[in-house]
This record gives C-alpha cells, structure tokens and sequence, in this order.
C-alpha cells in the first residue's frame, strides 16, 4: 500500500488499555481491576506534549467500568481517540474455556469471536457516541475469520500483527514473514493492517528473519548477537526494549523507507506495579525518558505524529 506522498513519514502510537492483572498467572475472567486508569490523563498529557497522539485500543473490562470511561472521556476531550482491544478471557459471551489457546481470539469459532467482538464495538460506541474503527486482537491473536468479521462492522485499520513475532508455541499466529509496511486486509471495504513495527538492527542485521530464526537454535545465540551489537530484534516499545536500542532501530525503519512507524505500550504501565516494564517509580521515570528521547528524534527527522483521523483520510484518499 503506497501511502499519498504528501503523507510524509509519520508514526502512530497503538495503547493497549486494558485491565491490571498478574502476568505470571493462568488467564481468569475475574480480574478485570482498572485502578491503573486513573494515571491515563496525565499520561496522555505527557504523550501529547511531546509529539504523539495516542489512540487508545480499550478492553471490555476498560469499556464498562464509569471510571475507566471517565478518564478515557477527558483524554478524547484533550485530543485522544479510542479504538478496540479484544481480550476474550474478559469479553462476554464467555462460552469458551479459559485457556492459553483461546486467549488469541482468532482461535474461537467464528460465531463466538463474532459475539464477542460486537459486544464490545457496541459498549465503545455506546460510552463515546461513535463506533471504533481501529481494531487489535488481544495477545495478536487475529484469525481467519478476523479480517471479515472486522470489515462487516465498519473498522478500518486491524493492528493485531507484531512484525517479526512467533506466538506458535503458544497456539498464536506466526508473523515471522510480516513487514513494517501497511497493506491491505481487504481493499474494497477500506481495511488495512498496520503491524506493530519492529527491525533488526546491528552489523548483521541484513541476515534478516532467516539468521534471526537460526540463532534461536543455539544456546544463548541471540543474546549473544545482540550483547555484542552484530544483530538484535527491537519492536517499537519502551516495554523491554532499551533506549538505545529503540532510537537505532527508529534509524534502521527510516532507512528502509518504513512510511509509518508503529509504537505500542499497555496502559497499566503508566501506573508503578502493575506490568513487569514498569514496577517502581524510577521505571516510571526511565518510561517516560525513553518516549522524550523518541519523540526527540523524531522530531529532527520530520516525522510527525499521525491522528486516527490522518489515518483513515489517507486510506480514503489511496482507495479512492
């Protein structure tokens, strides 16, 4: 997909707002606690002023609870945009058992992930007065079924593939053969897949996915790599992925014509102690000077933040 020229080289920033739970534990349908949300309006300040404009993919336990909605009003008030987040372990109709593998969504029957998925569309539309139109399956766990499901319901952009990623052995999906660049899930309904960006940076990094994937097969072989600077992963988050490393893989995605560059984060982790990223207020302060040191960089490229609103004009101008 050739984005308008005039678009420029923009970046998105996709926040997964979503309920606080224990990661180290199995999957329950309980714990739907949205304590962490009452930090999202600040946050979104801080976002906001250095550059970004966040769209925030909430959950079914985010889009029901009064004080969740609350601050997510005052942050679509001050600019701020709300999309889609399925968890399925937490999204009614809960008819499936609670488990690894049906905890990527796609790997419901279609019906049930159909149920499910208009449940939630309609609590959104129904708190904020307009439908959602960007969409991510919760754990990346788009399916078969998920491209259609999403264009029969009016969403425009699916953000559910992490570029580079396997969740196989989890019973996921495989995007070790996605790109960074958008293209479309299904054209004549206006739906386009935007992946979470991710390079491989480092002296070898030309090795690409088939180096990357060989070196999972050695002991040790990828910290080893990426210790000694020959070739590392890094995904566009400040979530276990060095400052360091980020603005070099920024340098990478630029280099290889990358149009949007895709970040991500989860909500929880504006708030110490709920996510392993950000566990105390010293992470917190790291958090947030890993985005300064982002947007900073950005902003010497000229690469501007794209709004969901800048989003879909674009794909309505490359449709059309």
């Amino acid at each position: 997909m050739a984005w308008p020229d005039d678009f420029g080289t923009r970046f998105t920033l996709f926040v997964d707002t979503e309920e606080e739970f224990d990661w180290t534990a199995p999957f329950d349908s309980a714990s739907r606690s949205t304590s962490a949300m009452a930090a999202l309006p600040d946050g979104h300040k801080r976002l906001c002023e250095g550059g970004g404009a966040p769209v925030y993919l909430i959950d079914h336990p985010v889009a029901t609870a009064p004080a969740a909605i609350d601050a997510l009003r005052e942050v679509v008030a001050n600019g701020g945009a709300v999309g889609t987040q399925l968890h399925p372990w937490v999204n009614p109709p809960i008819q499936e058992a609670i488990c690894a593998t049906n905890s990527f969504p796609g790997n419901l029957p279609e019906q049930l992930e159909a149920a499910k998925l208009d449940t939630l569309t309609d609590e959104i539309a129904r708190a904020f007065g307009t439908a959602p139109r960007i969409y991510r399956a919760g754990r990346y766990g788009i399916g078969p079924a998920t491209a259609r499901l999403l264009a029969d319901r009016g969403y425009r952009i699916d953000s559910s593939m992490r570029s580079r990623y396997d969740y196989g052995g989890h019973g996921g999906p495989d995007f070790r053969a996605v790109g960074n660049h958008a293209f479309w899930l299904d054209r004549r309904a206006g739906l386009a897949e935007l992946p979470l960006t991710t390079v491989f940076t480092g002296r070898v990094r030309a090795g690409g996915e088939r180096l990357y994937r060989f070196l999972g097969e050695i002991p040790r072989g990828r910290g080893l790599f990426a210790r000694t600077g020959m070739m590392a992963r890094v995904a566009m988050t400040p979530e276990d992925m060095p400052l360091d490393d980020a603005l070099e893989a920024i340098r990478v995605a630029l280099g290889e014509g990358v149009r949007v560059l895709n970040f991500s984060f989860h909500s929880p982790s504006l708030t110490p102690g709920f996510t392993p990223y950000v566990r105390d207020a010293a992470d917190l302060k790291a958090f947030y000077g890993w985005w300064d040191a982002v947007f900073a960089l950005l902003a010497r490229r000229n690469v501007q933040a794209a709004s969901q609103s800048d989003l879909i004009v674009a794909l309505d101008r490359i449709r059309a």
